[in-house]
């Protein structure tokens, strides 16, 4: 920049050189912090070390008395797109606790605003064994709770019931948020829920929107369910899938059954409120690139204890 003085001889000029510092964008630091997941792994070791968690620790929900068990996780490729990698969860029972197993994964506590997807495949009918337990097939994002009916409390729920449950018959699928709930044996909840009724078999793409006091909910790009108020999440979240069998909730047959729930990706973006056509967008241009996992969000200081068993 050169500014001009007037002296008594005339004009004197002087340059003076400024420096100019960045404002901090939210909106670039939003852009920069993105959890991607392709899921192409060529063993559950590797999913590890990218921060997932394969669930092996007791207790809530399902069936009390179950196994949370790990090599019900797995790595394979797509049945129908052979250059494809997915992961698959099954559970199985033969109607006891003793011989039921459940399964979950999830990734690290450092998640709150911004939008939240993953690609699943909901199934109707066991693999083996006969059908009609019971069940619940989630993706979803929790707090921990850090006791009964705690205010802090967050967790966000896309959850498909091929069999029904919870007082509502034949398959459901829910969008719930959780102000909070105290556990059994003195069970009360306190949540909001849309859901619709029909067969949801076969693969879907779930979007959950978190910014500006609302919580959207899309399935396929079609917006299923607002909430917001009380309900709004407060504490930061993990990300998880899970599997699991809904108590008092199976067939009388002693006879062994399996169900699978699949997962072709996930995404988060934090910060920001992506529409459904962009977050499939940010999703095809990583893959374009090859780009198999990516974790740019900032996990909390210090880190938060990131617990699976919940």
């Amino acid at each position: 920049m050169r500014i001009l003085f007037p002296t008594a001889l005339g004009v004197t000029s002087l340059v003076v050189m400024l420096v100019l510092t960045p404002i901090p964008n939210s909106q670039t630091a939003a852009v920069d912090a993105v959890l991607f997941d392709d899921f192409s792994y060529g063993n559950k070791e590797l999913m590890k070390k990218n921060g997932w968690i394969l669930r092996t620790e007791p207790g809530w929900p399902g069936i009390p008395g179950a196994t949370w068990k790990e090599e019900g996780v797995s790595v394979l490729k797509h049945p129908d797109q052979p250059n494809n990698w997915i992961v698959r969860m099954t559970s199985s029972t033969d109607g006891t606790s003793a011989n039921t197993t459940q399964t979950q994964f999830c990734h690290q506590r450092k998640y709150l605003e911004g939008t939240y997807a993953a690609r699943v495949r909901f199934t109707d009918k066991p693999v083996s064994g006969p059908g009609g337990d019971q069940l619940v097939q989630s993706f979803y994002t929790i707090s921990p709770l850090k006791a009964p009916m705690d205010l802090d409390y967050s967790e966000l729920d896309w959850e498909y019931l091929p069999n029904g449950g919870w007082g509502i018959d034949g398959p459901t699928l829910y969008a719930t948020t959780w102000e909070t709930f105290s556990p059994e044996p003195n069970w009360k909840k306190d949540n909001v829920f849309k859901t619709t009724n029909g067969s949801q078999d076969g693969w879907h793409t779930l979007v959950t929107q978190v910014m500006n006091g609302k919580v959207r909910y899309f399935a396929n790009g079609k917006l299923f369910a607002e909430h917001g108020d009380a309900y709004y999440p407060e504490d930061t979240m993990s990300i998880n899938f899970n599997l699991w069998f809904i108590r008092d909730g199976m067939i009388k047959s002693n006879e062994r059954r399996q169900y699978q729930e699949d997962i072709d990706w996930v995404f988060h973006q934090a910060g920001v409120a992506l529409t459904p056509e962009q977050v499939e967008a940010a999703v095809a241009g990583m893959r374009k690139k090859a780009v198999k996992f990516r974790d740019t969000v900032p996990a909390k200081k210090p880190a938060l204890v990131s617990p699976c068993n919940f």
